[in-house]
């Protein structure tokens, strides 16, 4: 095959990202092998069911599987006689007990594909993996590969936000090419085209550079949102407000007001388990002092579900054992179903225990909260949650949260006090209604 025709393309493992990234380039128009060993997680894509909330994606699957472009396999053999191009998506958690990164998958996904490379043909990662990775697993491709050298790999590193994961995939606002060879670019050129077309910048670099980038990236976003939180903590030992120090600082080009605002801290599956694993493989390499800062980093927003505890426990009088408590969110951010290292629910696991009575809302999430945490109990809507509360305490601020009129829930709580973990609330607005409104950083 000619360098630049249209590849075919495999996409291996279907979790958010391998899943996204399928249906999204078979709406652009390329074939599409979705591949997974988990035979159920297969059966409801090929049904049409996205197993995950990502708003946009129920529809785009349903137009792919109609386009005839898109299918998926457990079949690794099937895998490799289709693709031209394949895309490695499969998940790196924490290791357990460690900061490490957990390769377990991308090694497995790797050594049951290369046996069926016979032709030249392109495998790319799209992971986050600690740098070094794919150095090494060229290696082990090109040795298990009956193409050997005619296979190679190149990183492509993902920088999808939940909630947002159609436009990220399709209209990207960068893409970065690691790269072995001109052949490689070019295949990767092909498989993007229609991106590309639209403008895209692309930045190619070595692969330890591609490797890099996501976790730089990660890093720089937690940094920047455990800065604004340490300046809270200021804040709150000298009564200043962290809602103006940070309007302020927005104001100045040089720092720029995203990622800047002060709250319950970062969680999900990205930033907290890549900064650690980042900072492990640093001083695995030698260059830990480097990014030591990043240990305080992660523990800037650790510090930020116990304050957030202590805010509603100096808000109730000191007391949260007996109390009724309302909390509003369960996923680490808004729309998404996401609750790995979701801070809502451990500030809710906190406080139940603490012997309160916590009843939990979430919009998207509460399947995934009642199998992970059934310990807790939840509810059907806000206003459920909140029937004969002591407090209602924000945790995720999704807009059902933010746009609830205070008068219409001081009909049902039992006490008007509101904790607001994620200054989504209109501070002014909920105090002229009576409420008694708290913040972290805010006096």
């Amino acid at each position: 095959m000619n360098a630049t025709e249209s590849p075919r393309l495999t996409v291996i493992g279907t979790g958010y990202l391998g899943a996204t990234h399928a249906i999204c380039m078979a709406v652009l128009g390329y074939e599409v092998l979705g591949v997974d060993v988990d035979e159920g997680k297969i059966a409801k894509l090929a049904s049409g069911e996205v197993p995950f909330f990502e708003p946009g994606l129920p529809e785009l699957l349903a137009k792919a599987l109609e386009s005839g472009r898109l299918r998926f396999t457990t079949s690794f053999e099937e895998a490799g006689g289709f693709g031209d191009v394949h895309f490695l998506c499969v998940g790196t958690p924490q290791q357990p007990g460690s900061d490490a990164a957990d390769l377990t998958y991308v090694d497995a996904a790797v050594r049951a594909l290369a046996p069926y490379l016979d032709r030249r043909a392109l495998v790319v990662g799209k992971s986050t993996v600690p740098v070094g990775t794919a150095k090494r697993l060229t290696e082990v491709i090109q040795d298990l590969a009956p193409a050997g050298t005619d296979v190679e790999l190149a990183w492509n590193p993902e920088f999808l936000r939940e909630g947002f994961a159609v436009d990220d995939t399709m209209r990207p606002d960068r893409m970065v090419f690691g790269v072995a060879s001109q052949w490689a670019e070019d295949r990767l050129r092909a498989a993007f085209k229609p991106v590309l077309d639209l403008g895209t910048p692309v930045v190619r670099t070595d692969l330890a550079t591609a490797e890099l980038v996501k976790v730089a990236a990660n890093s720089f976003l937690a940094t920047k949102i455990s800065y604004i939180n340490a300046m809270a903590e200021v804040c709150e030992a000298v009564g200043a407000d962290i809602k103006d120090l940070a309007d302020s600082l927005a104001l100045d080009d040089r720092i720029g007001g995203k990622f800047l605002k002060p709250g319950l801290g970062f969680g999900g599956g990205c930033l907290p388990k890549d900064i650690r694993a980042f900072a492990h493989r640093a001083e695995e390499i030698g260059v830990g002092q480097a990014v030591s800062f990043l240990r305080e980093v992660d523990d800037i927003n650790r510090r930020r579900r116990a304050r957030t505890v202590d805010l509603v426990r100096e808000l109730l009088g000191g007391q949260i054992s007996g109390k009724r408590i309302a909390a509003w969110g369960a996923a680490f951010k808004p729309n998404s179903d996401d609750i790995r290292d979701a801070p809502a629910l451990d500030v809710a696991r906190t406080m139940h225990g603490l012997g309160g009575h916590v009843r939990v809302f979430d919009p998207a999430a509460l399947d995934n909260a009642r199998r992970a945490f059934p310990e807790l109990r939840y509810g059907d809507s806000a206003l459920d949650v909140a029937e004969n509360a002591d407090v209602v305490v924000l945790l995720t601020e999704w807009s059902d949260f933010r746009e609830i009129d205070p008068a219409a829930l001081a009909e049902v709580v039992r006490e008007k006090r509101i904790v607001d973990g994620r200054h989504a609330l209109d501070a002014e607005r909920w105090r002229a209604a009576g409420w008694e409104y708290r913040a972290l950083g805010r006096s």
